[in-house]
């Protein structure tokens, strides 16, 4: 588990995109050679911010293009109450599947439990609301 990849250094890189960029061919073979997964976390860069739909994208992943080639997997959590205060949907996280390379894409609603930082199956009456 890599928490915060931009916090990683590579030296011998030009320039931060191409640091990033070599930082994640190393996880991508590390994860190859211990046939294990790697989970890393990133950064989003701003741009989500100046656009109406603030879910991100995969795009939207910070300092390279070379991470969302490499990832098997990118997943992103998203919640409306961050953005909008008056929200009718607070408590709940959407967890949006950008890419899988083995399978489909898509937007799992979930609980929130924000005191915890955890994320629970909604009830089936929480999941009716969560729909509208």
């Amino acid at each position: 588990m890599i928490d915060y990849l931009q916090m990683m250094k590579c030296p011998g890189t030009e320039n931060r995109a191409n640091e990033i960029s070599e930082i994640s061919r190393s996880l991508k073979a590390l994860a190859k050679e211990f046939d294990c997964p790697v989970v890393a976390l990133s950064q989003l860069n701003r741009e989500l911010e100046r656009r109406p739909n603030k879910r991100p994208i995969n795009a939207d992943l910070r300092d390279s293009g070379a991470l969302e080639q490499d990832a098997d997997l990118i997943l992103f959590v998203y919640r409306d109450e961050v953005y909008n205060a008056d929200t009718e949907h607070k408590g709940i996280a959407e967890l949006i599947l950008g890419k899988h390379r083995n399978g489909s894409l898509g937007t799992v609603r979930t609980a929130f439990i924000p005191q915890h930082t955890r994320f629970e199956n909604l009830s089936a009456s929480t999941w009716q609301g969560a729909r509208a």
